[in-house]
């Protein structure tokens, strides 16, 4: 690992940390992310040459987190409206345009933009809020910790082992043995962190382990899905926030598969008991 990822790996440690267990830093945290992870987005699309409306698409966007953290619900899943009201809004914005080539490219583009990121991204504020106090702090630093193993195990193994390409059209770099040991990882760090989860009979070690697999092998799928668009891009990563480890996609892309999953499955779970 060169020294400037190692330095970037440990400031967002500490971070993230700090937003786990502070919920207005937590909020701050990912709005952060979320404007970040728009703007990155829609740079690249920028360079397909496809007429998007990035500054509203991030206004958007960032409505969404919000509306959660705050639970401004005037109905359930009050965020999809907001969704809704978003594409209304550049429905019109381009019905003022007097370029109407790429209009559907350009209004489904922004659109998945705003789903992709920000709606995808804004499930790891329901998991906080799933449970009350500290209680929501271990689900949300749970499904950090797995996903992100995966991250970790996959870099270390396949960088040490890795022999058998996974998918080299979309990334290159990435190989079989390094998604193994991800995979092995996830599954482990969930095991170890299994007191974190609700006191659920059935929450076994090896239904713990199986977990960790699954969650962990959607953050592997979120990170393969980012490549696939960058490589459609002609980039190598999204952005240079962080040197050594890219921009805010490349950090948070495992999480935008794993987190809405795994809060699906807990509050499922939750209204079981």
């Amino acid at each position: 690992m060169s020294y400037s990822r190692l330095i970037s790996s440990v400031i967002g440690v500490g971070v993230t940390t700090l937003a786990i267990f502070n919920p207005f830093v937590f909020i701050l945290l990912a709005l952060f992310l979320t404007a970040g992870g728009l703007y990155e987005f829609f740079y690249l699309i920028k360079k397909k040459d496809i007429p998007i409306y990035s500054y509203t698409g991030i206004f958007i966007g960032l409505l969404i987190p919000l509306s959660i953290f705050f639970r401004f619900e005037l109905t359930r899943n009050w965020e999809l409206l907001f969704i809704v009201c978003g594409f209304l809004l550049i429905l019109l914005m381009q019905f003022a345009r007097n370029d109407n080539r790429n209009a559907i490219l350009g209004l489904s583009t922004t659109m998945f933009g705003v789903i992709y990121v920000s709606w995808f991204f804004s499930f790891l504020v329901k998991i906080r809020l799933l449970l009350p106090g500290m209680e929501g702090a271990k689900l949300l630093a749970f499904i950090i910790l797995v996903t992100k193993a995966g991250d970790v195990g996959g870099y270390l193994i396949g960088s040490a082992f890795g022999k058998h390409p996974l998918l080299p059209r979309v990334s290159p770099n990435k190989s079989v043995e390094g998604t193994l040991g991800g995979l092995f990882l996830s599954a482990l760090v969930a095991v170890l962190c299994r007191s974190w989860l609700p006191p659920v009979p059935y929450f076994t070690v090896s239904l713990v382990a199986l977990m960790g697999c699954f969650f962990g092998g959607l953050g592997q799928l979120g990170d393969l899905s980012e490549s696939l668009l960058k490589r459609d891009c002609n980039v190598k990563d999204s952005g240079r926030l962080l040197p050594g480890m890219g921009g805010v996609l490349d950090i948070i892309d495992s999480l935008l598969f794993s987190a809405p999953a795994f809060y699906l499955y807990m509050s499922s779970t939750l209204t079981q008991l």
